[in-house]
C-alpha cells in the first residue's frame, strides 16, 4: 500500500498515552503503533457502537456492551437468510442498535469480515477431526 509521508507534533501527554497503549499491544515500532491506533479510531468514529477487541490473534471488531465480535453477528445475520427479524430473534439481549452497527461496520468493512467468517467456516468439526484425530473420550 503506498504511504504519504507527514510530520506532526504530539503533545507529551498524549505521546505518554500513545506509548503505554502501544507497549501494551506489544508493538514495538511507534509508527506501525501508531497507525493502528488512528485507523481504529477512524473506523470506531465511522461506525458508531462498534469498538476493538485484543485476542490471541490480534485486534477485531466487536460490538460495544455486548461481548459480541462483528463476524458472529455477520454470520448468524447470512446463516438466517439475511432476515433482520431473525437476527433480531437470535440475539434478543442485543439492541436494534447494535445489530445495526455491527451490520453496518460489515457494509463498510466487508473483506475485513469475508475474510474471518472464511478462516471460521476452514474449522467444522469434521476438520478438527480429520486435522486432529486424538481420542474422543468414552461414552457413557
Amino acid at each position: 500500500m503506498a504511504s504519504v509521508p507527514r510530520s506532526i507534533r504530539v503533545p507529551e501527554r498524549l505521546d505518554q498515552e500513545i506509548n503505554r497503549e502501544i507497549r501494551q499491544r506489544g508493538e514495538r515500532d511507534w509508527s506501525k503503533g501508531v497507525l493502528s491506533l488512528m485507523e481504529e479510531g477512524v473506523r470506531a468514529a465511522r461506525v458508531p457502537g462498534i469498538v476493538f477487541v485484543q485476542r490471541r490473534d490480534g485486534r477485531r471488531a466487536a460490538v460495544a456492551f455486548s461481548g459480541l465480535e462483528v463476524w458472529e453477528i455477520v454470520a448468524t445475520w447470512k446463516e438466517g437468510g439475511e432476515s433482520w427479524q431473525t437476527l433480531a430473534d437470535a440475539y434478543p439481549e442485543l439492541s436494534a442498535g447494535q445489530l445495526r452497527a455491527a451490520l453496518a461496520y460489515y457494509q463498510a468493512y466487508p473483506d475485513e469480515i469475508d475474510e474471518r467468517l472464511e478462516r471460521e467456516a476452514y474449522w467444522s468439526a469434521e476438520r478438527l477431526a480429520e486435522e486432529f484425530p486424538f481420542p474422543q473420550p468414552p461414552r457413557p
